[in-house]
């Protein structure tokens, strides 16, 4: 297609490793998709974000998810970027007026990946072991598989968590698979924990792109680079955060697949901060029923555990 704007198309990220390279995996796509387009056309911008700026707190103590988007959708909304590129785990359910997801590209490996110097497993792990995880989620299921490890805050983008790991200051860590391959780190990866020990966060591995709404010509450049079985899965999952009203003082866990015969399986947890307990719900269906199975899946978790099962993450 003939390209009518104004380039170069400035694209809005953070400015970690792992940001970075999203950014780029996403101009690269867009080259691909539209040969008329140069490298010199398309301008990746660095935003810090709050949450890049304090590094010492848990997010749950300063502000949730969006602590990694406001100043980026700022520039959206000031007209100062054209897109941005964003971890999908990252965003809240709800956008600023006249902003959206337009479009996901394909996910990558949506699961934890487990990284020790002293155990091959979680289970293999020694008593009393010393684990970093800044993710309430990760936290809360390594409690429940086990309750005798010590789980401490361990914030800092993935080099520094490595760098906090080579040097004895934990145990192990967890992070994410798809972070560690868009990287090209998946050498440090010990082991890849099942889903059955641990559901992912939701979007986890997925990569979408905000624009302005009313901004249809950039929906129509990102239209070809959209993955749609992401589209799908992420859709389900982000309808279950949403109907538990989901924070980061909640640990919440959830994955959607797509089986042989093409339909919805989604799983989705809701895990007290302590791991004392579990509440799991299960739905199967057609893909365009994805976000309602999600949904409903919120909901009758949220009936099962109640307001004394939230209360307890506060």
């Amino acid at each position: 297609m003939r390209i009518h704007r104004q380039l170069p198309i400035r694209i809005g990220t953070r400015g970690s490793e792992l940001a970075l390279a999203q950014a780029h995996e996403t101009r690269n796509r867009l080259l691909h998709a539209h040969p008329v387009l140069t490298a010199a056309d398309i301008d990746i911008q660095v935003i810090r974000t709050t949450g890049d700026k304090v590094q010492n707190r848990p997010l749950s103590e300063i502000g949730g998810k969006g602590l990694f988007t406001k100043e980026i959708e700022d520039a959206l909304l000031a007209g100062t970027l054209d897109l941005a590129v964003h971890s999908m785990k990252d965003m809240p359910t709800e956008f600023p007026a006249g902003l959206g997801i337009v479009c996901l590209l394909e996910r990558e490996h949506p699961g934890d990946a487990f990284i020790s110097p002293k155990a091959a497993t979680i289970a293999a792990l020694p008593q009393g072991a010393v684990v970093g995880s800044s993710s309430l989620r990760r936290q809360a299921i390594l409690l429940r598989e086990r309750p005798d490890l010590k789980v401490v805050m361990y914030r800092g983008n993935v080099g520094t968590r490595l760098a906090k790991l080579a040097a004895g200051e934990v145990d192990a860590t967890l992070l994410a698979a798809a972070g560690l391959h868009r990287l090209e780190l998946q050498s440090h990866i010990t082991s890849i924990v099942p889903y059955s020990q641990m559901l992912p966060a939701v979007a986890q591995g997925a990569i979408g792109i905000e624009i302005a709404l009313a901004d249809t010509e950039m929906a129509e450049l990102l239209a070809p680079l959209n993955h749609r079985e992401t589209e799908i899965r992420v859709s389900a999952e982000r309808a279950f955060l949403a109907a538990l009203d989901g924070s980061c003082k909640t640990p919440i866990a959830a994955l959607a697949e797509l089986n042989d015969d093409g339909q919805v399986l989604f799983r989705g947890q809701i895990i007290r901060p302590d791991g004392s307990e579990t509440l799991e719900a299960v739905r199967t269906g057609a893909p365009e029923m994805a976000a309602m199975l999600g949904r409903d899946a919120g909901e009758e978790l949220r009936q099962k555990g109640g307001k004394a099962f939230f209360d307890a993450a506060i």
